[in-house]
């Protein structure tokens, strides 16, 4: 799932009655272990924005290819989502949350040994498939866990870790990095997805499949007018925003003259904004999709475009992130919206094409960012990212009012 989402409510695909055990402590603990596994999984994603620097100097390489480290897991995720979806339409949910926390264990415990960058590269790839398996079946486990009147907050607790990554995780790595290096903060995120899994094993209960997303589904969903438009904005404002995020710590310390505390507070404001602008955008973003997600898309162009020019000093580069993670929070549930509104019968089979496609979009956007700061520098990916973000906001004012569910198969 892409970070910054809090996911609502949703329609869900229709199910037995009675889906299973559920856990003896009315699921409090079932669900907090998810929401730790689910910021597990957020956290080391994203954790690299931090420590992009370090790990550059490490293995004696430009910031342009260590961006590789969000580009490739994105790929391989966007892939991953759709096959395991079908694949494993008939395996047991919890098994597989569990075996998926337990590969990303080993995928943080090669990132912090890697004895070279290609290994990195190859722990990369492992938490991509992480990622696309994840939430290719994690979309609808909340209702499983809890009574029907508990569903909703549930399903908030849970969300609520993705953009908790950017408040508390990246912000802690940076920290735990300038204390003792940047391995440092993979090998605790191996130690918190280990308590994740424990947790997990201890409280989840057998969570046999109950509905199937075949190869048929996906492929109805992606001739619908609602699906495209909606996969044309998120490859453009997803890669408008990664493009050029990925290198702000690079832009922090080049252009604003931060040390790495300010950096770290930086993202922290940054993630907190974040919080924030998810938090308000969730409840607003179904009945009124255009102007939330448009505004969104204009205020995160405004943010990077003006970067360059006032982020020189550490108040106008706080003022101009908190603008930029408030817009970006709003993003990722609004693009989500966009997808299940634009088909209410599948909502599992929407959850995969617009993970598929965010992934995507957001391995297109760090690679560019990735080329462009090699070649120029992280002011320009700034502007550049900014524009991209400019002609997004064009896009969902023109195609967010024609945003219709299609017809039931």
């Amino acid at each position: 799932m892409p970070t910054g989402t809090t996911l609502h409510p949703a329609p869900t695909t229709p199910g037995p009655t009675a889906p299973g055990p559920r856990p003896r402590d009315g699921g409090t603990l079932a669900v907090l272990a998810v929401t730790t596994g689910v910021f597990s999984i957020v956290t080391t994603e994203i954790l690299p924005i931090g420590l992009l620097t370090p790990i550059g100097t490490t293995f004696r390489i430009s910031d342009g290819t260590a961006g590789l480290m969000m580009t490739l897991p994105g790929i391989v995720a966007a892939v991953a989502a759709p096959l395991v979806t079908v694949l494993t339409r008939r395996a047991d949910r919890r098994t597989m949350l569990c075996a998926l926390l337990l590969v990303l264990t080993l995928a943080d415990l090669l990132s912090a040994l890697a004895p070279a960058y290609w290994a990195v590269m190859t722990a990369r790839i492992v938490l991509g498939l992480v990622i696309g398996a994840f939430w290719s079946i994690g979309s609808g486990l909340a209702p499983r866990l809890v009574p029907e009147h508990r569903r909703a907050r549930a399903n908030t607790v849970i969300f609520s870790a993705v953009p908790l990554g950017s408040v508390l995780g990246v912000p802690a790595g940076v920290f735990l990095a300038s204390l003792a290096g940047w391995r440092t903060a993979f090998l605790a995120m191996a130690a918190l997805t280990l308590l994740a899994l424990a947790a997990l094993l201890r409280s989840l209960p057998p969570l046999p499949p109950l509905t199937v997303t075949g190869l048929g589904v996906l492929r109805g969903l992606l001739a619908g007018r609602g699906t495209r438009t909606g996969i044309l904005v998120t490859f453009l404002i997803v890669p408008a925003h990664f493009g050029s995020y990925t290198y702000v710590t690079p832009f922090l310390a080049d252009t604003t003259h931060a040390g790495p505390g300010l950096i770290t507070a930086l993202l922290l404001l940054y993630g907190a904004a974040g919080l924030l602008g998810n938090l308000l955008a969730g409840g607003r973003a179904a009945g009124a999709l255009r102007p939330v997600f448009g505004t969104a898309a204009v205020l995160l162009a405004a943010a990077a475009l003006l970067l360059p020019l006032l982020g020189t000093g550490g108040p106008g580069a706080a003022v101009l992130l908190a603008l930029w993670g408030t817009a970006y929070g709003a993003v990722p549930v609004c693009a989500l919206s966009w997808f299940l509104a634009a088909a209410p019968h599948a909502p599992e089979g929407a959850g995969v094409v617009f993970t598929s496609a965010f992934q995507a979009a957001f391995s297109i956007g760090a690679l560019a960012g990735g080329l462009a700061v090699d070649h120029s520098s992280p002011g320009t990916v700034m502007l550049l990212g900014g524009t991209v973000a400019l002609l997004a906001a064009a896009a969902v004012w023109r195609h967010g009012h024609r945003v219709r569910p299609e017809p039931t198969p």
